[in-house]
């Protein structure tokens, strides 16, 4: 902040913000009360004969109060010509010599008019109100002739530069403040993501399903391979968790007779950063008593669908892949293609997994440039899905529910109830793929507290042997599945991720207001 004091811009407006106090302008009052914003005025009046300024100036055209950041100036005789923008758009208005008010104005030798204050004392990005009476130019351009104008905030700080804008990505994410003022299409995907999330809770609230809230800290963490944030409680001197996962908590909350339920909050991985993760990221969980994953698979694809129609009128949506340099169309119609994932990997990869051996396997993902080390006591579970991530994961561009995972995937879902399947160490667990990327995780839910304790035993067992993705055992939770939990269904889904395939975001920075940035003093020089 102290190198942005020392510029020329901040020290001319400084002196502005101190020549209006001597003239008895409060640059910062309070309160301001708007009629319309910019968006309804040209929604009610733009294709509407409201009159000319003759007609305005004399008060007899509809009237508005509005207010905005000053973006555009020019002065023009007796007549100043700006555009104010809002949260919803920009509007023209006019000063006017003569009948143009300015609040707290006393005239002096050097500042006969009001308007003239605002050429010499007023800059762009200054917030103003105003009120008046609308009229269309000669071009037919809808303006305000202002009869009162208010100064709201005085600006220290210059906009960026109107014809440049902001460009840089760094200082887009950094600054979102800047990014939201000079980026119409920025604020447009921030309000579509709001749309979306009021669109999940009301699709869910329509279901019978109550949002809820569990804790962010914890004693312990699970739902999730990740590996968590520490923190440390001082009043108990007791090391806590930043939750990894909304899973745990919830599934309890089933257990107590909260038979459909949801929450929509902020989790916490210590993990890697780049156009799909964040270290702090918005994951939607749901968790429906006497549901199954295909009753999940169904429940996906019309939320899906439906957020499509509200947002676009269509089920279609065209995405760029920079890989191939093609763009392709994406229809998110039901119902979407199911494929077990072994049935993918034949299909999409021509690899029939039951064929082959565990060190063929092996072979196939060591020339993908997977290393031996890893691979070296992956169980046969766990190199089959590495082979589906591999070779079909990245093909999977049009909607696709694969179904049907390896056991060694994840602790907390039931086994497959086809006894041959389930024989194979299969389970009943679906992820869900757009564009070639996984956009949900859901699966019928593990309620066996004896086969439940024994998974989570095997985590905290792989945890002690160093791997820092693997859960602590969860006494806590095992005692609330003995108390018995109902046959149940689970769906999570990461609500960034939801965002950017809605608006066609290339990063998950592009969604999240305030993403993770490196420190600027530990970027390269």
């Amino acid at each position: 902040m102290k190198d942005l004091e020392m510029t020329e811009e901040f020290q001319n407006r400084s002196k502005k913000l101190r020549e209006l106090r001597e003239l008895n302008i409060e640059p910062y009052p309070v309160g301001f009360h708007p009629t319309h914003d910019s968006l309804e005025i040209s929604g009610q009046y733009e294709s509407v004969k409201v009159g000319a300024s003759k007609e305005a100036e004399e008060g007899s055209t509809p009237f508005v109060a509005t207010a905005g950041r000053l973006v555009l100036f020019r002065a023009m005789g007796k007549n100043a010509f700006a555009h104010l923008q809002d949260k919803s758009g920009r509007i023209q208005v006019m000063f006017n010599r003569d009948h143009t008010e300015l609040d707290g104005f006393q005239p002096t030798e050097e500042i006969s008019s009001p308007l003239k204050l605002l050429e010499k004392k007023i800059d762009l990005g200054d917030i103003i109100g105003v009120e008046g009476h609308l009229f269309h130019t000669q071009k037919g351009e809808l303006t305000i002739f202002v009869k009162r104008a208010i100064l709201l905030t005085k600006t220290l700080l210059p906009l960026p530069d109107k014809h440049s804008g902001l460009i840089d990505k760094e200082t887009r994410y950094r600054k979102r403040w800047l990014d939201l003022i000079s980026n119409a299409e920025v604020q447009k995907t921030f309000r579509d993501r709001s749309r979306i999330l009021r669109l999940i809770r009301h699709h869910l609230e329509d279901l019978g399903f109550l949002e809820v809230e569990t804790p962010i800290l914890g004693s312990i963490y699970g739902g999730a391979e990740a590996r968590p944030f520490t923190t440390k409680l001082n009043a108990l001197n007791q090391e806590m968790f930043l939750r990894i996962s909304l899973e745990i908590s919830l599934k309890k909350l089933v257990v107590g007779g909260m038979e459909r339920i949801f929450e929509i909050g902020k989790v916490f991985r210590n993990e890697g950063i780049d156009k799909s993760h964040n270290p702090e990221f918005t994951l939607l969980e749901l968790y429906a008593a006497y549901w199954d994953y295909n009753d999940l698979m169904h429940f996906t694809e019309n939320l899906f669908e439906k957020i499509a129609l509200t947002l676009h009128d269509t089920t279609e949506m065209a995405f760029f892949l920079p890989d191939k340099k093609e763009s392709v169309i994406v229809d998110f119609k039901t119902p979407w293609k199911r494929l077990t994932m072994k049935e993918s990997i034949k299909e999409y990869a021509n690899i029939d997994c039951d064929s082959l051996g565990d060190d063929q396997i092996r072979e196939l993902l060591l020339k993908e440039g997977m290393e031996e080390k890893e691979l070296k006591e992956a169980t046969r579970g766990l190199l089959v899905a590495h082979l589906f991530e591999t070779k079909v994961e990245h093909l999977l561009i049009q909607p696709h529910h694969i179904t049907d995972h390896p056991i060694e995937t994840t602790p907390l879902c039931r086994p497959h109830r086809d006894p041959i399947q389930k024989q194979q160490g299969l389970i009943e667990r679906f992820e869900s793929f757009v564009l070639g990327g996984e956009v949900c995780n859901a699966y019928t839910e593990l309620n066996d507290p004896e086969l439940q304790k024994a998974l989570l035993e095997q985590q905290a067992e792989r945890l002690l042997k160093g791997d820092e993705e693997a859960n602590p055992f969860d006494e806590d939770f095992v005692e609330a599945i003995c108390q018995g939990l109902p046959p149940t269904a689970g769906l999570g889904i990461g609500i960034d991720r939801l965002v950017m395939l809605f608006t066609n975001s290339v990063s998950i920075r592009d969604v999240i207001f305030f993403p993770w940035m490196r420190p600027k003093e530990a970027l390269p020089q």
